[in-house]
Order: C-alpha cells, then sequence, then structure tokens
C-alpha cells in the first residue's frame, strides 16, 4: 500500500493537525480579547466551533505523534472512517463559523454601529480570517484520509 503524505498517522498530517489547533487558537485569542462578542450570535458559534477543533486536532496530533515515533500508522477502517467524517463534520463547522463571523463583523463595519469601536471587529474579522485557515488546514486532512480509505 502506498503511503499518503497527511494522512492519519504521518509526519504530514502531525503538521496540519498542530497548524488546525494554532490556527484555532489565533482566531479564538483574537475573538475573545473582548467580552462584547456574545452579543451576537455568529460569534459565539465561533467560539464553540473553534473550542471543538482545537480538542479534535490536538487529540489527533497525540495520535499522528505517537505514530511516527513508532514508526506505525493505524490503519484500520473503521479508525479511518471515524476521523474523515470527524473532519468533515467539523470542516463544515468551521467554514460556516468563519463566514458568518466574517460577514456580521463586515456589517457591523459598514453600518456604522456603535459597537465597533476602535479596532474591535478588525479583530472579529481577523478571527474569522484564522478561523478560514484552520478550515483549509481541516479540508485538506479530510481529503487526504478519504485518498487513503478506499486502499484500506
Amino acid at each position: 500500500m502506498d503511503e499518503v503524505p497527511g494522512a492519519l498517522g504521518t509526519s504530514a498530517s502531525l503538521a496540519l493537525r498542530l497548524g488546525q489547533s494554532l490556527f484555532s487558537v489565533a482566531s479564538l485569542l483574537f475573538m475573545c480579547l473582548d467580552v462584547a462578542f456574545y452579543s451576537y450570535t455568529s460569534f459565539c458559534f465561533l467560539v464553540t466551533v473553534m473550542g471543538l477543533v482545537i480538542s479534535w486536532s490536538l487529540t489527533l496530533a497525540m495520535v499522528d505523534a505517537f505514530s511516527v515515533f513508532i514508526k506505525r500508522p493505524s490503519r484500520q477502517p473503521r479508525i479511518i472512517s471515524v476521523v474523515v467524517l470527524g473532519d468533515w463534520v467539523l470542516s463544515f463547522l468551521s467554514l460556516a463559523a468563519s463566514c458568518s463571523t466574517a460577514s456580521a463583523a463586515d456589517l457591523l463595519i459598514h453600518s456604522g454601529s456603535p459597537f465597533c469601536d476602535g479596532n474591535l471587529c478588525s479583530r472579529y474579522q481577523l478571527s474569522a480570517a484564522m478561523a478560514f485557515l484552520s478550515w483549509f488546514l481541516s479540508l485538506a486532512s479530510s481529503l487526504f484520509n478519504l485518498w487513503l480509505l478506499p486502499n484500506l
């Protein structure tokens, strides 16, 4: 069986998972620097989804690190199926959260809302950008694992 770069248990997958975690943490930090994000549902949705993505990515990063260090990746079809399904669900949720946050922040900026004084809405836009980058890495890792699935 060919080695698929980015599939579960490889060093590329470990890099993708750590990148997902890094961008998700950055998204949460930009969002949570001010407590005013509770006023809008899309901002709360982003915080919830990024919390899920962080826990999912760090758990799979530990699995990848273990597999890389013992040089024996797990190639069980059920495990790969669960990882693919989890990645797909979380990638769609993170895409929805990043898009809704970006549109809500853009709407607040252009409406002249008093809510967006200072750099508050620009931080929300940066948070949405970090969530979008996390989505991109999550989609890439799910596609790599999906590519591996028929070969098992």
